[in-house]
């Protein structure tokens, strides 16, 4: 949608010379003889830009400046005189005016003017939608606001003072080694080291020398001592990820560390005291390794003193928009641009998308996105082809479209003419069909059945649809999929 300008000239001449450029230019445009109409317009059309006189019956546009900067989302605003001085124009400047102008106005120079500052206040506008988006539901480097998350967080600050042994199971990609670093974090170990090992990386012959250490000379190759993670761990946390992955008979030195607080490296003939919090990792069901003879029994009871389970990322509802921010704010700040904005066909392809390699997947396919765009909106088309294919049956062309302006949706929006409703009263003009004829409908099909005809009963927006019926979009999406 083109941007809205407010002109406000008490020269009628130069007051329709400047609608007649500026519409002629593609905007929208409001005009009025002083600040007191200004003030009106303002406050019913909220216009992106002003382009306001100084000088000017009644108050001044200066006044009229100092009104625009208290508003919660203030309009660009261009100021014009005809007696300008550099003072003046410092002046302008210095209370918030994004540019100045004399007269007589050249219409060229009045364009580049209108096209910069509107561009910008988008992304003035943009930075603060990502910057609430980020300060929303951030917990030491995890981003989520969904109930599962917030039940994790919780379950974080409950056990992180504590001293015992942790497990933490979840899919690849969930972020397991974040979780163990947010205990590390909220503990009374916080300033002492974190020391992340992963299991599946280590060739096993080297492992007990790796944790444990070992003596000069233990085995061919030792040429010095070596302390080991346990040792360097000492007061902190040692993280030992994928521990499915550890053989069994270092499960066994493991256990003994646990029990007893000590340990020997290989070739040495004393023990070591060592104080170390130490959190498995692992997206394996160590209960079914036990059972099948590929785990301890005895260490698998040690590890679930304090269980941790990370939800993936189907699971964590409206999440997956959060971390999208997140992704391509930080993406497009490592290229050193500006990030895009997705739009809403965007987001939902990434909320229907079932997401098997979790945030993993989701940060490497936005990685790429943000590469792959050159503009100020992350379309679907720089989204990879897989997530492309997982086009929700509820139909992305009616996705509301966002203006790059000023970031609000221009469609489909609720028409009285239409006979859509608005959430309010959606759901209490006319009722559901329950049953059609005397034959029985399966569950899932009157489920479907009940989700569209909420949609239709909001003229096509999900958004207001998921908050009716109490569900996230992913989930509404998901739900609608099913019945392909």
């Amino acid at each position: 949608m083109p941007a809205r300008i407010l002109v406000v000239e008490d020269d009628a001449g130069l007051r329709e010379l400047l609608r007649n450029e500026l519409e002629d230019a593609g905007y929208r445009l409001d005009t009025a003889a002083d600040c007191a109409a200004a003030r009106k317009l303002i406050a019913s059309g909220r216009p992106d830009l002003v382009v306001s006189d100084l000088r000017l019956p009644g108050d001044s546009g200066r006044e009229l400046l100092e009104h625009c900067r208290s508003m919660e989302a203030p309009p660009g605003f261009i100021m014009i005189t005809a007696f300008g001085t550099v003072e003046q124009a410092v002046a302008a400047l210095k209370a918030g005016a994004d540019d100045f102008l004399t007269k007589p106005l050249r219409l060229d120079h009045l364009r580049l003017a209108v096209a910069r500052v509107l561009e910008a206040r988008a992304l003035r506008l943009q930075l603060s939608r990502f910057r609430s988006l980020l300060a929303d539901g951030d917990f030491h480097g995890m981003i989520g606001r969904s109930a599962p998350m917030r039940h994790l967080f919780a379950a974080i600050r409950q056990i992180a003072p504590l001293n015992g042994p942790v497990v933490i199971t979840g899919e690849s990609g969930v972020g397991k080694e974040l979780v163990a670093r947010a205990l590390h974090a909220e503990s009374r170990r916080a300033d002492e080291p974190f020391v992340p090992v992963n299991c599946a990386a280590m060739p096993a012959e080297l492992m007990e020398s790796e944790l444990f250490g070992h003596a000069k000379g233990a085995f061919t190759g030792a040429v010095q001592q070596r302390a080991g993670l346990f040792v360097e761990a000492d007061g902190g946390t040692l993280l030992l990820d994928e521990i499915g992955e550890m053989p069994l008979d270092t499960q066994a030195k493991l256990l003994r560390v646990l029990e007893n607080g000590s340990i020997r490296p290989l070739g040495a003939d004393r023990e070591i005291r060592v104080d170390v919090r130490l959190v498995a990792a692992t997206n394996r069901n160590l209960e079914a390794e036990v059972a099948a003879g590929r785990f301890r029994k005895d260490l698998f009871f040690r590890l679930e003193t304090f269980p941790l389970v990370v939800p993936p990322l189907r699971d964590r509802g409206d999440d997956v928009d959060l971390l999208a921010a997140r992704f391509v704010a930080r993406f497009a700040a490592l290229a050193g641009r500006p990030a895009p904005t997705l739009t809403e066909a965007s987001l939902a392809l990434l909320n229907a998308y079932p997401f098997p390699g979790n945030v993993r997947e989701l940060a490497n396919a936005l990685e790429r996105a943000t590469a792959f765009c050159d503009g100020r909106e992350l379309r679907p088309a720089h989204l990879p082809e897989r997530i492309r294919r997982r086009r929700p049956s509820s139909a992305l062309a009616d996705e509301p479209r966002r203006d790059p302006v000023n970031g609000l949706a221009d469609g489909p929006a609720h028409d009285p003419a239409s006979g859509a409703l608005s959430a309010s009263d959606a759901l209490h003009d006319g009722a559901f069909p329950l049953l059609e004829g005397n034959e029985p409908v399966p569950l899932a099909a009157l489920e479907r059945r009940y989700i569209r005809w909420v949609l239709d009963r909001v003229g096509g927006n999900k958004r207001r649809a998921a908050e009716l019926l109490g569900i996230g979009r992913r989930t509404l999406y998901r739900r609608l999929d099913e019945g392909v």
